[in-house]
């Protein structure tokens, strides 16, 4: 874990000030914005770790050469996801960030005993399903924005989001090293004593907020996230680029395979360097929209990058030293958005709904994930690689035409 722990460190520490300055980074919120990064990282281990391994697995077990199953079995994580993030998330700000997140990763935790344990593909459907049930992605980020102030909420939200390109990198690269050493049962299992270790960290080690808001009337509370257009456009942007991050990862293994001569177990190769490289040149663009009030140029400039690799991906050539650039740019404009929109729904959301409005938005990127996978394997299989590409282009390129017109909201003013 020791590149996870030094992305974030690197993110953070560049965005801050001097630590006897007044807009540096207190002890207390370096804490809370690590551990928030790590366990929400956890989180998104259980989606991204089985990744490369799974299908390989699926053969040895009753059921698993049925393709729908071994289908069912990747997507059921994203679809308990979308289903419950609304709820969690309300359920956050009438009873307590900490009690949801906790319930939350016990959820995790039983998933992954379930699947550890399964002698069927169904049994690891069922336990891959209650693990995506705690859905507690828009709970993390709440009593991350409650604890943070927020001239630094931005810096805060770089690690969180920075977590999930590099726990992606990282399963990448250990997935198939764990696979041969302890099986697929000890990756579940893993994963489960991750889940309490993460649950012992939050209790012991994240303070709790003072008081919950005050809850408004449902309707108020239903009217604000529905109607605000920047909300709006927000969750549509958390989908297109999800969406776009799983339509593409149904090709990158096999082109890393096929056109770039990596067989698996190497594929870290380009993971890894691209995340890294991509985590250090973003911090330039974290420090323009934190302190130099520069988030709509910083977004919209980070849409376009990622419509530009797109274009890149389309047209240009897929062998490795190509694949390396494009995807370096990708995880690059993948981390600031990661960072800046969690950031500015926090922001714009009042604090009454806040929890609900980070759940709608979480359900919009885990519906993301369902709709780019199954999207991507069906273009490219009737299609080929360009369509894919091209349907992505036109998503990002909707996305950044909805944002041209979208107004920050402006940093508040600190007092003296």
């Amino acid at each position: 874990m020791s590149a996870f722990s030094c992305g974030l460190f690197l993110v953070v520490a560049s965005t801050g000030s001097s630590s006897g300055a007044p807009d540096a980074l207190s002890a207390t919120e370096w804490r809370i914005g690590l551990g928030m990064a790590l366990i929400f990282g956890l989180r998104m281990l259980g989606l991204f770790l089985i990744l490369p391994v799974f299908a390989i697995y699926a053969h040895e077990i009753p059921g698993g050469d049925d393709k729908t199953l071994v289908g069912l079995a990747l997507g059921a994580y994203g679809g308990t996801q979308a289903c419950l993030q609304i709820l969690w998330g309300a359920a956050s700000d009438r009873l307590g960030r900490k009690p949801v997140i906790v319930a939350g990763l016990l959820l995790f935790a039983l998933g992954g005993a379930i699947a550890a344990l399964a002698t069927h593909i169904h049994w690891i459907i069922l336990g891959r399903a209650i693990q995506g049930a705690g859905a507690i992605s828009a709970a993390i980020t709440a009593l991350t924005a409650d604890l943070i102030r927020e001239e630094h909420r931005t810096r805060i939200m770089a690690m969180i989001g920075s977590s999930i390109g590099l726990v992606f990198a990282l399963s990448m690269a250990i997935a198939s090293p764990l696979y041969h050493w302890i099986g697929m049962a000890g990756i579940f299992w893993m994963t489960s004593a991750l889940a309490l270790a993460a649950i012992a960290f939050l209790l012991l080690r994240i303070p709790t907020p003072a008081s919950l808001p005050i809850k408004p009337p449902v309707a108020t509370s239903g009217a604000i996230l529905w109607n605000d257009s920047r909300l709006l456009r927000l969750n549509f942007g958390v989908f297109a680029l999800h969406t776009t991050q799983m339509a593409l990862w149904v090709l990158i293994p096999h082109t890393l395979t096929e056109m770039a001569n990596l067989p698996v177990e190497r594929h870290w190769w380009i993971y890894l360097p691209a995340v890294l490289v991509a985590l250090v040149t973003m911090i330039p663009a974290v420090i323009a929209a934190e302190k130099k009030g520069l988030m709509k140029p910083v977004f919209l400039g980070a849409i376009s990058l990622l419509l530009l690799v797109l274009t890149g991906l389309y047209l240009a050539g897929t062998g490795f030293w190509s694949l390396l650039f494009w995807l370096a740019l990708f995880f690059m404009a993948f981390n600031v958005l990661e960072a800046v929109q969690p950031s500015l729904i926090s922001r714009i959301a009042p604090s009454h709904a806040k929890g609900k409005a980070l759940g709608v938005y979480n359900t919009l990127q885990a519906l993301g994930l369902f709709a780019g996978g199954a999207l991507g394997g069906l273009l490219a299989q009737h299609f080929g690689a360009g369509a894919v590409f091209l349907f992505c282009g036109v998503l990002v390129g909707l996305w950044l035409t909805l944002m041209f017109s979208f107004q920050a909201p402006t940093r508040k003013k600190r007092d003296n």
